[in-house]
Parts: structure tokens; sequence; C-alpha cells
């Protein structure tokens, strides 16, 4: 699973885009290669603007600013260390509804 994802993300590469937008292009691949490609990611695409849609946690925590939608509209738009330490946020209280079904606590 993931071949795909992983094509296109290796022609993204090549062409050396300036934008790109990622909507769960790693859905389909397991956690420790998600790994792999984030870091790919954040090193080969750092001068470029990089837009992800994806519901893993760990694959937006690094990420300059977060946008959090509810019910199809903006809740919430700021830093991630910012919106954890806002009381009530949704990104905060997914975090920890993540962090509550895992075992994974570095995040």
């Amino acid at each position: 699973m993931g071949q795909r994802q992983l094509f296109c993300l290796g022609c993204a590469l090549l062409r050396r885009c300036r934008i790109l937008v990622l909507d769960e292009a790693t859905a389909s691949i397991d956690n420790a290669t998600d790994v792999v490609l984030q870091k790919t990611i954040r090193t080969e695409f750092k001068y470029c603007t990089v837009i992800t849609v994806a519901h893993r946690i760990p694959t937006i925590m690094d990420c300059d600013m977060i946008l959090a939608l509810r019910d199809g509209r903006v809740a919430e738009y700021d830093k991630p260390v910012k919106l954890m330490e806002t009381e009530g946020s949704l990104f905060r209280e997914l975090v920890k509804e993540y962090r509550s079904h895992t075992s994974n606590t570095n995040i």
C-alpha cells in the first residue's frame, strides 16, 4: 500500500516544486515509513511552502502553522506550540486524544 503516494512524492522531489500540497499523502503508509518520509519532506522541501492535510498527529506536530477545522469551518489557526498551550483548543484536544490511544508520548 502507498506506492502511488510514494511515486507522486518522488516526482515532486525531482521537479523541485516551490509549493507542495499533500492531501493524506502518507495515509496508506506504515508509521515507520511515514517517519522517514516526513524527515525527507522537511529537509528536501525546507525552502518550499508545504500544505499538509493529515489526520496523523505526528505528521503535523513540527509544522509552522496549524489550521484546525470543525464542521468544515476554521476553528483555529496558529503555531502548534501556541495551540497546545491554549485551554480548550481543538488541536490540543486532538493531541490529548491521540496520546491516550498510543504509548508514544514523544509528541
